[in-house]
């Protein structure tokens, strides 16, 4: 018999979790307003951050729906025709925001959702659910206009906004409940801006949400000499597959993190 692959490893570390259903998860950790890390992680390493975690913190959980704990996400981003959301993003403006819709590929589920900034670096992400197509905003124009107004993100007239890039990744959504975090990690991520399809090689995206105190995974990663990176699906996608536009704050990892295959 064969030895079991990386993947096939850390799907075993991840099935020694307890699971926790969608409703109790977000009772937990909404978190809808937080502080982001990000971390690349070689994904041969992903099963021995999760032996750290589980060690660690014994009760960490990890999200489960009808027996299945790994799912496929699709987003698709919307920007104005001269890329306000992408170019505040690249240049750290203070008021910029991220509209996309996202849709859970195993249920159809989809939602809108706007993701603006708050105070001292937190992250605010407003939802709602979506009943048109996930490349168009139909209705949904109103919701994001109302909550642009309402934060105060950069000002910009919704009616013009425009599906940019779409994202797609399988994701595995973890609760620690020690700080009432969640964490979530992003692999088989790919690119697509219209005829243009970029996939990213063995590497994780994995991402801790939490309040202002750092979480147990954080703590595991920076153990093993893994520190945040600067990156952004929107935004480094969008500057992968548009060498033209600035990506001076994510070309760490596309020139040395990211292992990109350009695919037809």
């Amino acid at each position: 018999m064969s030895a079991p692959t990386v993947e096939q490893r850390s799907t075993m570390t991840a099935d020694r979790l307890n699971p926790i259903g969608l409703e109790e998860l977000d009772l937990h950790a909404a978190l809808q307003t937080r502080v982001d890390r990000k971390y690349l992680v070689p994904t041969p390493a992903l099963d021995g951050i999760l032996r750290g975690l589980l060690s660690a913190e014994p009760g960490v959980r990890v999200l489960e729906i009808d027996g299945q704990r790994d799912f496929g996400y699709a987003s698709q981003y919307f920007d104005t025709p001269d890329l306000a959301s992408f170019r505040s993003a690249a240049h750290r403006r203070r008021r910029r925001f991220k509209v996309r819709t996202r849709t859970y590929l195993d249920s159809g589920l989809c939602r809108l959702e706007v993701k603006t900034r708050g105070s001292r670096g937190t992250t605010v992400k407003h939802r709602t659910d979506h009943d048109h197509a996930p490349d168009s905003l139909g209705t949904g124009v109103e919701f994001v206009g109302e909550v642009l107004r309402m934060t105060r993100a950069l000002p910009v007239d919704p009616r013009t906004l425009e599906p940019t890039l779409r994202t797609e990744y399988r994701r595995m959504t973890l609760l620690l409940p020690q700080t009432a975090s969640r964490a979530t990690i992003d692999t088989h991520l790919e690119w697509y801006d219209g005829g243009a399809h970029l996939a990213v090689g063995d590497v994780a995206v994995v991402e801790t949400k939490s309040g202002s105190q750092a979480g147990t995974l954080d703590r595991v990663l920076w153990a093993r000499g893994i520190r945040p990176a600067r990156i952004s699906k929107f935004g480094a996608g969008l500057a992968a597959l548009h060498p033209e536009l600035p990506a001076t704050r994510w070309r760490r990892a596309l020139d040395h993190q990211l292992d990109l295959t350009w695919n037809d």
